[in-house]
């Protein structure tokens, strides 16, 4: 009897000692990552995301072919980006820029990831026509005849921080996701626009606004947003009414998002294009962009000025 006793206990001391590596370890070590969910079942995109990030939309023609830098041609593009944008007498100021600005995302020369060149295809025929009337429109009229004028941010009324599609900015670059059974609400912190999304299934209406007209879906983990009726106004890139936006939302891990987007418009483009950019969690809360309606002050600061230097003026 003792001896079994001393036995079982010589066992259970070895089992004790062994390596932690030759233990069986929990099954869930082994399982993949899932994205969590609403108490509904869909994939939860809760909290503050941030997109920020000193990678260009299109990729310098002076990094042609490079889609990847190496460590010390990042490094040293970064290095030279924040110094020229210190030395660069900026609207906001350089203290200004969102911390994600100061640096390349994965070392990427763009975030188009098709064509594989990184840049936005040729223009067609048609948008080339359209873009040489604005110019030729805009010498006729002086830089600020009237406030339509002046850019659409200048003015407050859209900024392509928000989008859609989302672009990086200087800062503001914050987005928040608030969701139910039928809708989803995409709340970009630059301008504090929401765009309501209907998911219930709901076909697209047929009024054009600067946001265009959201519905969306999901595709498994990945949250669909598809967009149609832009106004006129509104030009992505140069893009006409007949811009058709997609984007997807994928949660990949506990603290990134997967944002894509592809833009086309047989009208304006030579080809449908996509970019990536990728959504990181933050801490803290999103806070009022208050530029306010019509941006007066400015608007009749540089009205005022541009009389005062117009020659056709007595």
């Amino acid at each position: 009897m003792g001896g079994r006793i001393f036995l079982s206990l010589g066992v259970l001391a070895i089992a004790l000692a062994a390596p932690a590596a030759s233990r069986p370890r929990p099954a869930q070590a082994d399982r993949p990552w899932t994205a969590p969910r609403t108490s509904w079942g869909d994939p939860d995109f809760s909290g503050l995301w941030n997109y920020a990030t000193m990678t260009p939309i299109e990729r310098p023609q002076a990094l042609a072919g490079k889609d990847v830098l190496s460590e010390a041609d990042a490094a040293d593009y970064e290095r030279q980006t924040n110094e020229r944008q210190a030395a660069t007498n900026n609207t906001a100021g350089p203290d200004w820029w969102d911390e994600g600005t100061r640096h390349l995302t994965g070392r990427r020369t763009s975030l188009i990831v098709d064509p594989p060149n990184g840049r936005v295809p040729p223009l067609t025929a048609e948008a080339q026509k359209r873009a040489a009337a604005r110019t030729a429109a805009a010498r006729a009229r002086g830089p600020a005849d009237g406030p339509e004028d002046l850019g659409l941010n200048v003015r407050c009324i859209l900024w392509s921080t928000a989008g859609p599609p989302m672009l990086p900015g200087v800062y503001n670059n914050n987005v928040q996701f608030i969701q139910t059974r039928d809708h989803i609400v995409i709340v970009n912190e630059m301008i504090h626009d929401a765009r309501i999304v209907p998911m219930d299934g709901r076909p697209h209406g047929t009024v054009r606004s600067w946001m265009g007209d959201s519905r969306g879906r999901w595709d498994g983990q990945t949250l669909v947003v598809d967009t149609i009726n832009f106004n006129e106004k509104a030009a992505f890139r140069g893009s006409g009414e007949g811009l058709h936006l997609i984007e997807r939302f994928t949660r990949v891990s506990d603290g990134t998002i997967r944002y894509e987007f592809t833009a086309e418009d047989p009208a304006t483009w030579t080809r449908p294009w996509t970019a990536m950019v990728p959504m990181t969690m933050i801490a803290g809360t999103m806070l009022e962009y208050a530029c306010h309606e019509g941006n007066e002050r400015s608007m009749v600061g540089t009205l005022l000025g541009a009389r005062t230097q117009d020659p056709r003026q007595p």
